[in-house]
């Protein structure tokens, strides 16, 4: 069974140093590190037409950070949830639960109810109409990315689908033994798709090997685990609740510290010709 940290609020105590847990923040033009004590009960945010719910936002479209998407951590209550919860008609959504369970209907209120729990995973397209409830007695927290998708004519727009991690195998990266995989929640050759929300594994001692270069923007929340990461030419710490922004191009790599696995949800832009104007 996987476990994933949640944040639970609060706020540290006045004996608390400064740069302790949340200490760990960094902010540049190339990355950003957004360690898991700063998300405390006075950075919760709250969302129209949301009961009984706050969120956390990692990542949001800025000038000099995020581009392509948002991301929130987003906390619902026993009986809460929305009858309304996504307010743009272009934007896809993945989420991904982490804990409690909630109910999930696509199509609006009249749609089939899928059951959510830990590990579940859900991509809602453009113009989709959903509802979620939690109908527990428990919180139930999952993790919520948006992009505006980029149609194309002649391409369809994918369809909603649900599915639980653990149904999706984890495919080794060539050459690693199996200390580095990735489950992919959408083939890779499906060009519909114009994000990608993958889970990264690596083993104790698992490795990126190289600095990856690339053109793709990254957000990266740690779901399990330990490692040092390579962010531009800065080697950070990082452990599971923390959440890493990568600007396009930002050089990249990390070994994994143990002594258990080390686990993170990725998101990534794919599939598109770059932007030539604003």
């Amino acid at each position: 069974m996987s476990q994933y940290w949640v944040p639970r609020g609060g706020l540290p105590p006045q004996t608390e140093l400064t740069t302790g847990q949340s200490g760990r923040a960094v902010f540049t033009e190339a990355y950003a590190v957004i360690p898991r004590g700063t998300l405390s009960d006075i950075t919760a945010s709250r969302l129209p037409h949301w009961d009984d719910t706050r969120l956390w936002v990692l990542a949001r479209p800025l000038s000099g950070f995020a581009e392509t998407f948002s991301q929130y951590v987003v906390e619902v209550g026993p009986g809460g949830g929305s009858e309304r919860p996504e307010g743009d008609p272009d934007a896809e959504s993945v989420l991904f639960v982490v804990d409690g369970s909630a109910e999930l209907r696509l199509d609006g209120a009249g749609g089939a109810a899928h059951p959510l729990r830990p590990g579940s995973y859900a991509f809602v397209p453009p113009g989709t109409p959903w509802t979620l409830r939690n109908a527990g007695a428990a919180t139930a927290t999952f993790h919520w990315i948006r992009k505006a998708y980029e149609p194309v004519d002649g391409v369809e727009v994918p369809e909603p689908f649900v599915v639980h991690e653990d149904d999706v195998s984890i495919e080794p990266m060539p050459d690693t033994g199996g200390a580095w995989g990735t489950q992919r929640f959408v083939d890779p050759l499906d060009v519909r798709h114009d994000m990608h929300v993958n889970i990264v594994t690596f083993e104790p001692g698992g490795a990126i090997p190289f600095p990856e270069t690339h053109v793709m923007e990254h957000g990266l929340y740690v779901l399990e685990g330990k490692a040092v990461y390579l962010l531009n030419q800065d080697w950070v710490e990082v452990q599971e609740g923390d959440f890493m922004w990568l600007r396009a191009f930002c050089p990249q790599a990390c070994y994994a510290g143990g002594p258990g696995r080390f686990r993170y949800l990725l998101y990534k832009d794919v599939n598109r010709h770059p932007r030539l104007r604003t």
